[in-house]
């Protein structure tokens, strides 16, 4: 395949990812992060390899700027310190590591936005379980068809592939439109 094959490939599945469930989903997840971060309560952000870039870069847009002159907003991306996760997985296990971190920073009436290209994260999963039993809003953001995580989810995002270099691209373009929209809500 060709560079041009490869990028012609990726901007129709884009393309594809604006269904009316799709949009639904995203404005919801849009008016939970608002009316939280809005609240000054915590946006948790979490996922792992790709994903757990994905967490850091939401993070440094909220917390930093996306593209407005603002206050910080109360966005942690989990699973960044690197005495917290090696203490913690080496005393207990790393499946428990993010919900151990939410439940160190978690606030009712907060959100959890947790990124999994299989939705099958046994970390993300019990990170939904934990952010669920503390009042907090779940968010998923995953590939097709959402796995295991989607049951524990109030808003459910799913990139419309089952293939996650895809699903990647396709995340990147979401939360990129989602901090932008956030971003202006909170600063107008």
């Amino acid at each position: 395949m060709s560079l041009t094959q490869y990028l012609d490939e990726s901007a129709a599945l884009i393309r594809q990812t604006a269904t009316p469930e799709v949009v639904s989903a995203v404005d919801a997840a849009i008016e939970k992060i608002v009316v939280a971060l809005g609240a000054d309560l915590p946006l948790l952000v979490c996922g792992n390899g790709g994903s757990a870039s994905d967490a850091m870069h939401i993070a440094g847009e909220l917390v930093g700027r996306f593209l407005k002159e603002r206050r910080a907003l109360n966005c942690i991306a989990l699973g960044t310190d690197a005495a917290v996760v090696t203490a913690w997985s080496n005393d207990y296990d790393y499946a428990s590591l993010f919900a151990r971190q939410v439940d160190a920073y978690g606030r009712a009436g907060g959100v959890l936005l947790g990124i999994s290209t299989s939705g099958n994260s046994a970390n993300v999963i019990r990170a939904a379980e934990a952010a669920k039993a503390k009042g907090l809003a779940v968010i998923g953001l995953t590939g097709k068809g959402g796995g295991k995580l989607k049951s524990h989810c109030d808003i459910l995002i799913e990139a419309p592939s089952d293939f996650t270099p895809q699903i990647q691209q396709i995340h990147a373009c979401l939360y990129h439109y989602i901090c932008d929209k956030v971003e202006s809500a909170l600063a107008p």
